[in-house]
């Protein structure tokens, strides 16, 4: 039996709303005692020092890019969960988008299988959540087996792609009624967004980069809540919102009680078009990265609860992958190691965001979207928890990543901010 005690740790809990410094006695994985100080030690107890620590629920992503199988170069099951333990995470959901895709039950039972081989060998690895495709082929026109694929269990649908077709999207919604198995869209119109690779305004103009207009992402959501309110009880997540005005139609359609809940990307608020000056082809994002006005109502979207959650989409390529013109690079960033703390020194330091609200919005309600019950801070309960240092210094190089890609705009930088340990 090992038994360890967290001296005066920062215990952030967002499902009871506290914020206090405390002592945490863990013993084979399970919290025993929460207080502001425990004294009744025995010998054998490890007692670790955790004054300036910060302590939460462990993180949650909503979605990322596996690449296994079928792009084992950009990233590997065990890569990816190793990733997740560095960056916080306890629980992580992949999407579909494999090769061969996630369309059949035999291929979930063998991601599952591979993520249990990596857990069974080393011990606290992240839980892996498996989405199931929508269609047999990604983008085409026949549904998926998602009876099959439920009782297989996946953590809901997703194609993680723009759809076309609002028909077979209602047949989807009508279908996944019984079922009570969350679906999560990207809304996105590819004939307004056509080629473009920027969010459309003045930093477009003066880049000289392809727009993308609001109205691509607007639209698309205006067309989905119309589909939900119609059907009626279909659970849908709304991915990757990165508009203001797609706030704002997300918080009316929530006011009139739609079953909906919403997510931004953790780079969405971090980053606006003024960062694309660079060049940088890990800054081509898709969606987009939003213009200023974009960004702060994003901030607020996530604060007030009308975005539930903040995912991280970690979406790894190789090198040479992304060493072309911006335009021509794929769009998407690593993140599972950089978002804590990124999130913590530019939102929490600043002021902006509280730490409960941030540890919110990576924990407790990204758990509830994917309708599972969120890990609390308390006695008796399963420690599945996230250790934290604030202050410590760390640069994003190859040598201190697990994952085996390095897009991100923030290599070769010194980050504050670097997980300690997670318990899960």
């Amino acid at each position: 039996m090992t038994t360890e005690l967290l001296q005066q740790v920062r215990v952030i809990d967002p499902v009871s709303e506290t914020d206090q410094i405390a002592d945490v006695l863990i013993t084979d994985g399970n919290i025993q005692a929460v207080a502001s100080q425990i004294t009744d030690i025995s010998p054998d107890i490890q007692i670790r020092d955790c004054r300036g620590l910060v302590l939460g629920p462990g993180l949650v992503d909503l979605y990322s890019h596996a690449s296994e199988p079928g792009f084992e170069e950009r990233e590997t099951i065990s890569s990816l969960l190793q990733a997740a333990v560095a960056g916080g995470f306890t629980r992580i959901s992949i999407l579909p988008d494999t090769s061969p895709v996630i369309d059949h039950p035999a291929l979930v039972a063998q991601l599952q299988r591979r993520g249990g081989e990596r857990i069974s060998r080393h011990n606290n690895l992240p839980q892996l959540n498996i989405w199931g495709a929508v269609t047999l082929e990604i983008a085409g026109k026949q549904l998926t087996e998602l009876t099959d694929l439920a009782q297989a269990g996946v953590v809901g649908f997703s194609d993680g792609i723009p759809w076309e077709n609002l028909g077979l999207v209602r047949r989807v919604l009508e279908y996944l009624q019984p079922m009570d198995k969350l679906i999560a869209f990207w809304p996105s119109d590819r004939q307004l967004a056509t080629n473009g690779v920027m969010r459309e305004g003045s930093d477009a103009i003066r880049l000289g980069l392809s727009p993308i207009p609001a109205t691509a992402e607007t639209s698309a959501i205006a067309a989905l809540l119309e589909l939900v309110a119609a059907i009626g009880n279909t659970h849908v997540h709304i991915m990757r919102v990165s508009t203001a005005r797609s706030v704002d139609l997300i918080a009316a359609a929530k006011t009139a009680g739609l079953p909906i809940t919403a997510s931004t990307t953790w780079m969405h608020l971090l980053l606006d078009t003024k960062a694309i000056k660079s060049y940088h082809t890990s800054l081509h994002l898709a969606p987009p990265l939003g213009n200023p006005s974009d960004l702060a109502a994003l901030r607020t979207a996530v604060r007030t609860g009308v975005i539930d959650a903040i995912a991280i989409d970690h979406a790894p390529y190789t090198y040479e992958e992304k060493v072309q013109a911006f335009a021509e690079a794929p769009p998407g960033a690593i993140g599972l190691e950089l978002a804590l703390p990124l999130l913590w020194q530019h939102l929490v330091e600043t002021g902006e965001f509280t730490a409960g609200e941030l540890w919110r919005s990576l924990s407790t309600r990204p758990a509830e979207c994917l309708k599972q019950q969120p890990s609390v801070i308390a006695p008796h309960q399963k420690a599945e928890l996230t250790l934290f240092d604030p202050q410590q210094n760390w640069k994003v190089e190859r040598q201190n990543l697990y994952t085996l890609s390095s897009n991100t705009p923030w290599f070769g930088q010194q980050l504050q901010g670097r997980v300690v340990q997670i318990w899960c």
